[in-house]
């Protein structure tokens, strides 16, 4: 079964996960966030050994490892009847990651909209990411090199997902205004 999706897509700081918590509120939609994932796995198991190499050093972790630990998530969200793929629109941020993992997960999902919180000022990004670090105690936004690794790796290795989708789908939101602001963009898209 292809499940019903947005996608929520930016550099590291753009607001993919405020605005994934927005949309996780409406009723009929599921926020699914591939870094909270990730960061609920216990640090001494295998799994979150493998995390915390990658994350620690700003990069993404390998493709086969993300998507399969994304499934069984999704899998067990289902189980749990917290998830309903046939009445929920599942909101994505933080997978795909890049082309590859679109590409692997492309008979998993029928994305019906992407948004792409777009921030060119780079600077503010770093901020906005050590802000965070100091508010949620984040291992990946603690270090000013990490972090600017972290907007290289999205540079290099994400952006090219957008290509991936049809351009229809793409609507593009000033990721710079504040929350509320683009709140309304996106809902004004839906």
């Amino acid at each position: 079964m292809k499940y019903q999706t947005i996608l929520l897509f930016g550099a590291p700081g753009c607001g993919k996960g405020t605005q994934g918590k927005i949309l996780g509120q409406i009723p009929g939609f599921f926020l699914l966030s591939c870094g909270d994932v990730f960061r609920g796995l216990d640090s001494r198991s295998k799994l979150g050994q493998i995390f915390l190499e990658y994350s620690s050093k700003g990069e993404l972790v390998p493709d086969e490892f993300t998507v399969q630990l994304w499934q069984n998530h999704v899998d067990a969200l289902v189980q749990a009847k917290r998830f309903s793929p046939d009445r929920d629109i599942l909101v994505l941020d933080g997978i795909p990651r890049n082309l590859n993992q679109a590409k692997i997960m492309s008979d998993r999902l029928c994305v019906t909209r992407l948004f792409h919180l777009d921030c060119p000022d780079r600077a503010k990004l770093v901020e906005r990411l050590k802000r965070r670090a100091l508010r949620e105690n984040r291992l990946d936004d603690a270090n000013e090199a990490t972090i600017r690794h972290r907007i290289e790796v999205y540079e290099a290795e994400t952006v090219s997902v957008l290509g991936f989708y049809d351009k229809d789908l793409v609507a593009v939101i000033d990721g710079t205004r504040s929350p509320l602001e683009v709140a309304r963009a996106v809902l004004a898209r839906l």
